[in-house]
């Protein structure tokens, strides 16, 4: 064979190669006795590999002579068919080698593992305020030293007894004697106090590490899917990745890759232009898609972004409009977030024909389900011409969180600082009391003002001229959380709270302070739904520290769903015919809600993030107090199947979100409780 001096790898011969590739692996997947069966069957193929490969050779360019101390350049890889990637940090000096050892270890093993060592770490913490309090000693007997040398001087100048002075002499060298052993015990205390938080900060490391993955495992058949499937289309693409070696939950990662799989696809099938749209546009041919791993405030964030055309909204109203899934008059109120998050329905597509490469909401209801089952949330945005995004926040098993802390009734809370916009003191005077609703101004934006106390079911604060306030959310969904006092920032090793207590309102996590005192750490968003819920029923407390009430005497609905054009269409639909109606974001906020108050009836969604309407009403026929009270799931999915599922939960009616368009809903509720009032109906 002739040594090839240079040779211009093409897109037909990488396709060959990777053919080639594809061969080799089935052979090697084949086995001894089948290979016979499997050469006369596949002898075809291999022959035109090979008369392929023998073309590529002579056509290759006459060699150039060679010098030994020159080597022979490698093969170039055109852009649009060689995968880019973002630079990557270097391996860390004891990252493990293929050839290490590999145990197999039971899940349930690394757990307590991970426990054991989140525990130590905790409880190596306890020895610094007990130094603090050794050195408070010293300087006591410091303190009582200087005493005894100003009675030794008072004494002196009185010409006191000789005796009580040898006494005194006696006492100083017994103290002396007490404050230099005591010197000794504390730099042996501190000693020992290093080297525990030392010890138990890299037991916890390497419990972390043996727990986690690099994402670049994950996602390692993924350059060869977007080459060949922008290939397939027509396109030309780069495929770039940020984050390789971010540590991921060997679980989660295990389950990402289908998801991101379809994220990929339907980036290329329609997010990228073709060539020519792009050329015509100003864009490069060749479309970005990016994938990104990275940890943020306690969270693996995940991002699939592409550089393409971004999605239609218009055209997404218009699907929604011809599918039936809204009212006409409901349709123009949907915001462009809204109108999102239909892509993540069953079948929902913009396509007038469904392909096997992808499909806008084929694949992404898939997504949804993975991150919801890992109790994770995804985000999409679109920049039109731009691109579109999609966000997948996850949570990390057990993670070092740092956090701000601050006291709510004499008890200690803790929000990560991810989620803080703001801390700050708020003085009495610069609070305005709208419609009986505090609030504001922060960066010239209006910022509802609501205590923690009454979110979190504590006992009302006395009013004090200034407040300690932190401010949460996004946008106009900003919000000031009103607490009694900060304690300052701190790192806590999240505890995950034990699963027999299910999802616990407004609560994420739990922690230890350094002195053992046990911290709750609250979800962000779990607090952002409950001041959502307040702020709907009207029962916000007014600067007058009241709330308002309402409802007596009649029927009480209490609607469930995340989307807050819709629960205010139910609500208002409800309110309507005379219900006191009462309102929930999403299914745990749902339950609880549900537990606190004498409702007569459930409306709920099915698709909502941390629980589904279907696993709400399975808890809720499942709860002896409440299995009694009638539900109605009121669903964008509209095939047998869905509905076949919340009747077998257990739901009393299942309707599709079309039925606001007539009385169907209105007279499913009057078959199961009656009118809003016994003696007549409210018209």
């Amino acid at each position: 064979m002739r040594l090839l001096s240079q040779l211009q790898l093409r897109r037909a011969h990488v396709d060959q190669l990777l053919a080639g590739v594809d061969l080799l692996t089935r052979i090697a997947k084949t086995s001894e006795a089948e290979m016979p069966r499997w050469e006369n069957e596949q002898a075809g193929e291999i022959d035109a590999f090979l008369a392929v490969l023998t073309a590529v050779r002579e056509v290759a360019p006459a060699p150039e002579p060679a010098h030994p101390n020159h080597p022979v350049p490698a093969p170039a890889m055109p852009a649009a068919a060689a995968p880019s990637a973002a630079p990557e940090p270097a391996a860390a000096p004891n990252a493990k080698s293929a050839e290490q050892r590999v145990l197999r270890v039971a899940a349930e093993n690394l757990n307590r593992l991970f426990g054991l060592a989140s525990e130590s770490l905790v409880e190596s913490r306890w020895l610094r305020p007990y130094g603090v309090s050794v050195a408070r000693l010293k300087k006591m007997h410091r303190d009582l030293g200087l005493s005894l040398d100003q009675l030794r001087a008072q004494a002196g100048a009185a010409a006191a007894d000789e005796r009580f002075l040898a006494a005194l002499t006696e006492a100083q060298h017994r103290l002396a004697s007490c404050r230099s052993y005591l010197t000794e015990r504390l730099i042996e205390l501190e000693t020992f106090d290093r080297r525990a938080i030392n010890l138990s900060d890299r037991l916890y490391n390497e419990a972390v590490a043996v727990r986690m993955r690099p994402f670049s495992d994950g996602i390692g058949g993924f350059p060869r899917m977007v080459r060949d499937v922008a290939h397939q289309l027509g396109k030309e693409a780069r495929y770039e990745v940020v984050g390789n070696e971010t540590p991921v939950d060997r679980e989660i990662l295990e389950k990402l890759e289908a998801p991101l799989g379809h994220l990929l696809r339907n980036a290329l099938d329609h997010g990228l232009e073709a060539p020519a749209v792009r050329l015509a546009a100003g864009k490069a041919a060749a479309g970005l898609v990016r994938l990104e791993a990275r940890h943020q405030a306690g969270l693996l964030m995940i991002t699939v972004s592409d550089d393409g055309r971004g999605a239609d909204v218009e055209q997404i109203r218009a699907a929604v409009l011809r599918r039936k899934l809204v009212a006409a008059d409901m349709a123009p109120r949907l915001s462009e977030a809204e109108l999102l998050e239909f892509l993540f329905l069953p079948g929902f597509s913009l396509k007038d024909h469904v392909s096997d490469i992808s499909g806008r909401g084929v694949g992404l209801d898939v997504v949804q389900s993975m991150v919801r089952a890992v109790r994770g949330t995804i985000r999409v945005t679109s920049t039109p011409g731009e691109g579109m995004r999609f966000q997948l926040q996850l949570p990390l098993t057990l993670s070092v969180v740092r956090a701000l802390l601050f006291a709510v009734d004499g008890e200690s809370y803790a929000v990560p600082l991810g989620y803080i916009v703001r801390a700050l003191r708020l003085k009495s005077e610069a609070v305005v009391t709208t419609q009986g609703r505090p609030h504001f101004e922060l960066d010239g934006r209006r910022v509802g003002l609501v205590a923690a106390r009454q979110v979190l079911g504590r006992t009302a604060a006395p009013s004090a001229d200034e407040a300690a306030v932190i401010v949460l959310g996004e946008g106009d969904a900003r919000y000031g959380l009103m607490v009694d006092k900060f304690l300052g920032e701190r790192e806590l090793v999240v505890q995950p709270l034990d699963p027999r207590l299910g999802k616990v309102r407004d609560v994420a996590a739990g922690a230890f302070m350094e002195d053992g005192t046990p911290v709750l750490i609250l979800d962000a968003d779990d607090l952002a739904h409950s001041v959502d819920k307040l702020a709907a029923a009207s029962r916000l407390v007014t600067s007058t520290g009241k709330a308002t009430a309402s409802g007596h005497g009649r029927k009480r609905v209490l609607v469930i769903d995340d989307s807050l054009t819709v629960r205010e269409l139910e609500r208002k639909l409800l309110e309507s015919r005379g219900y006191a109606v009462e309102t929930a974001v999403d299914g745990v906020d749902g339950f609880g809600v549900a537990q606190q108050g004498a409702f007569d009836l459930v409306v709920t969604d099915v698709d909502m993030p941390r629980r589904d309407g279907i696993e709400l009403t399975r808890l809720l026929k499942a709860d002896a107090r409440l299995k009694a009270m009638p539900v109605i799931i009121v669903s964008y999915k509209d095939r047998e199947e869905d509905r076949l599922r919340g009747l077998e939960a257990g739901a009393d009616y299942y309707l599709t979100k079309g039925s606001f368009q007539d009385d169907t809903m209105l007279k499913a509720v009057a078959d199961l409780i009656g009118p809003a009032v016994e003696t007549e109906a409210v018209q």
